[in-house]
């Protein structure tokens, strides 16, 4: 229902326009994204521009002509169209109202997990406290063998189908049964990542025991990593996810459809042009003539360039401050220094997620 010359929303239209709960709805509201005004000066009554909400769906017009936006998007690999669960602004990102800059060092990746899967963080307790069944884990160990040498992708690929004809629970397919078989999946995959390392203490700290077992500052870096990394709107790969899901797939099989496109050159594969990038560079003193060999041959300098966000990509820019942080005199975190700012002055291009995760 639209309120007189400059049209409202109630906080119900306001939320059912956007496709989100209320709860969401009142989050962007204390963010700052919509504005809320009393209505006829009650303070418990409140109305909602119409301008507000279509801007957030519009997403800075690009949706007035989806047909051309997705399929850029296809091409790029980048976000395709607004969920429910993320909102990308120009500079920031929002996991169900929440600001996933903050929570990336606030929150543990279960926590997160449980708020993107279930809308509640305090989910988190019954999600992963529950153990794995011991005939899944038997069948874990007997695959381990075949791993090595193989990357942490290339693994979850293997072990993903094989450790599913064990999880009979997979195929229920109610929304909270389907958040336990994401828990259990998370937590193997962390157990895949970190070489067999048990889950003891969370994923993060799984991971870096596994990676990293004497450098628990790493732990915070992981986790952020992850959290980070958790959703960006319907991407390629989310969106190639969904349409499985759609299908009435376990979500072992949604993983496995999901990890397939992000394997791609033109997603997370990339990460492999980044670190050859990196490792031909070498030194900071290199990086001018490094970066002067590919513009000549028409190749942009990678893990540059965030397409959706116009003010570059915000979660590169914080790994790549945590990154320094922790690791002030590193010489990859003085490398990927020196990189931004040469990128920045030649091309104006910042880092993106992937150049940050590779640093």
């Amino acid at each position: 229902m639209f309120m007189g010359k400059n049209r409202y929303l109630t906080a119900q239209e306001a939320a059912t326009e956007l496709g989100i709960s209320l709860d969401t709805l009142y989050a962007y509201v204390s963010r700052g994204l919509i504005r809320s005004e009393a209505s006829d000066g009650q303070k418990r009554s409140r109305w909602y521009p119409l301008e507000d909400v279509q801007r957030l769906k519009k997403h800075k017009g690009e949706y007035r002509h989806p047909d051309k936006v997705a399929a850029g998007a296809m091409q790029a690999g980048t976000a395709v169209m607004e969920s429910a669960i993320t909102m990308i602004t120009d500079d920031r990102f929002y996991y169900r109202g929440h600001d996933a800059l903050t929570l990336a060092t606030t929150h543990s990746v279960e926590q997160v997990a449980a708020l993107i899967w279930t809308g509640d963080f305090s989910a988190e307790q019954s999600l992963f406290s529950r153990t794995s069944p011991e005939s899944m884990l038997a069948r874990y160990h007997k695959i381990c063998p075949y791993l090595a040498g193989l990357t942490p992708l290339e693994a979850f690929q293997v072990c993903l189908p094989l450790v599913a004809l064990d999880d009979i629970a997979a195929y229920d397919l109610r929304p909270e049964a389907v958040a336990q078989t994401g828990a259990r999946i998370l937590q193997l995959l962390a157990r895949v990542a970190a070489g067999g390392q048990h889950i003891t203490q969370g994923i993060a700290q799984t991971v870096q025991q596994g990676w990293v077992p004497h450098d628990e500052p790493a732990t915070a870096l992981l986790a952020a990593a992850l959290i980070l990394c958790a959703d960006q709107e319907l991407n390629v790969t989310t969106f190639t996810a969904r349409c499985v899901a759609s299908a009435g797939s376990t979500p072992y099989a949604v993983v496995c459809s999901g990890l397939s496109a992000l394997q791609g050159i033109k997603h997370a594969g990339q990460t492999e042009r980044i670190e050859a990038f990196l490792r031909e560079t070498d030194a900071p003193a290199n990086v001018r003539s490094s970066m002067t060999s590919l513009l000549k041959r028409g190749e942009p300098i990678p893990g540059f360039g965030a397409v959706f966000y116009p003010v570059g990509d915000p979660r590169g820019k914080l790994l790549l401050e945590l990154t320094a942080q922790v690791y002030p005199h590193s010489p990859a975190v003085l490398l990927a220094q020196r990189i931004t700012e040469e990128t920045n002055d030649l091309l104006g291009e910042r880092p993106t997620i992937f150049f940050g995760l590779v640093t």
